[in-house]
């Protein structure tokens, strides 16, 4: 129980406690916390300047103790009433507030981790062929993307140009045709690694602080024909989407479950049955207004600890703010499906909005939303924000 009342049915309540950078007009961005409709300022509230650097990195690089100490502080705080005087003059509503980018992204990762979406892409792009890849069952499956692209949740999509190829025709250039949303969970790294020392699945809690939504807008034509051989490029370079609000592991714990079964096992590196970390994530998307599907996020085949672990395998280190994300999230029927390549099976099949009209792919003007709730400790369901961004035509 709070003394600050918080609406039922939040998604922020004390089970959540996420972490993000806000400011207010005319002052500069600090770290806030989230709690029902308010941000905590926590630069007033603690005193510390550490959060007063306007990211969120400073305070994550000081590594688990920390933020397990920060918890427990604003637990304290908001349940325990002598504390009302102190914290409440530090409460701003959240419509006053504007939400920036919450770390310094130093490297942007990508994965493409879940079965389904694998299999369905790979039945589209590749007819007659087995779906799945060689390779995909015996380790994840990434890209190294640009951290520069990496942008906050409500960021203008400008429609990316690049060059694509209809048939046998020869390649093109200008804006893409095939403008495509990717529902997917990111993860914050905290806690950095040296170079030359793998992060080993059981020490996955140890390096990241906590869960961020991706949208990983991607150009399916200029994607086709750059892809081969060295993988996506210009395709997914324009703009990678997050949440203003990182939610912490530690938020996440009554969502832990069991990933799916693997077959074949996998090789000891990335054997994770002492350290399951599977998430019941459960995701939506929305397009103008019109929920599209509901990915379920423990469905997923390689976690968020075994992409970890494979990304630092061959000694690669990771810093604080490194962002690595799952790739797009989906289950096994068309309702639980992360992109329009997949709802639209490759364009074949234009899904039908609740305006009457319809979509292919994204046109300009669109506007995607993707949410995500998870179990809350408390029995609650917690809220992982939002990522929203709208199409704007091609410069």
């Amino acid at each position: 129980m709070s003394w600050l009342d918080v609406p039922a049915d939040t998604g922020f309540g004390l089970a959540n406690l996420p972490l993000g950078v806000f400011s207010t007009a005319g002052t500069a961005r600090r770290t806030g916390v989230a709690i029902g409709d308010l941000v905590l300022d926590l630069a007033a509230a603690t005193g510390d300047p550490v959060h007063a650097t306007g990211s969120l990195n400073a305070f994550l690089s000081r590594g688990p103790a920390a933020w397990a100490a920060l918890r427990t502080q604003l637990t304290g705080w908001l349940t325990d009433p002598a504390h009302r005087g102190t914290v409440e003059p530090h409460l701003v509503p959240g419509d006053d507030v504007t939400l920036h980018l919450p770390v310094e992204v130093g490297d942007y990762v990508d994965f493409y981790s879940s079965q389904a979406h694998a299999e369905n892409l790979g039945r589209i792009l590749r007819p007659g062929t087995p779906p799945l890849p060689p390779n995909w069952r015996h380790l994840p499956i990434g890209y190294s993307g640009r951290a520069g692209s990496v942008a906050v949740s409500g960021t203008p999509v400008v429609r990316p140009n690049g060059q694509h190829r209809t048939r046998e025709e020869p390649p093109e250039f200008g804006p893409t045709r095939r403008l495509d949303v990717e529902a997917e969970v990111g993860f914050v790294v905290g806690a950095g690694s040296p170079l030359g020392t793998p992060v080993p699945v059981g020490a996955f809690a140890e390096h990241v602080f906590g869960v961020c939504l991706v949208n990983d807008w991607s150009a399916r034509d200029v994607q086709a024909w750059e892809y081969v051989p060295l993988g996506p490029f210009l395709a997914k370079s324009f703009l990678t989407s997050v949440s203003p609000w990182v939610v912490p592991l530690a938020a996440l714990a009554a969502a832990r479950v069991a990933p799916p079964a693997r077959d074949p096992v996998p090789l000891p590196y990335l054997r994770d049955d002492e350290h399951p970390w599977g998430l019941d994530l459960t995701l939506e998307v929305r397009l103008n207004g019109t929920r599209l599907s509901c990915p379920p996020f423990a469905g997923t085949y390689w976690t968020g600890a075994q992409q970890l672990a494979h990304l630092t395998v061959n000694g690669a280190g990771v810093r604080t703010g490194d962002l690595f994300a799952s790739g797009t999230v989906s289950g096994p029927s068309p309702d639980q499906w992360g992109s329009l390549a997949e709802l639209s099976w490759g364009g074949r099949q234009p899904v039908r909005l609740a305006d009457g009209s319809s979509r292919t792919f994204l046109e300009d003007g669109d506007v995607v939303t993707i949410t995500a709730t998870a179990p809350g400790t408390d029995g609650s369901r917690i809220s992982l924000g939002e990522v929203t961004g709208r199409v704007e035509p091609a410069h």
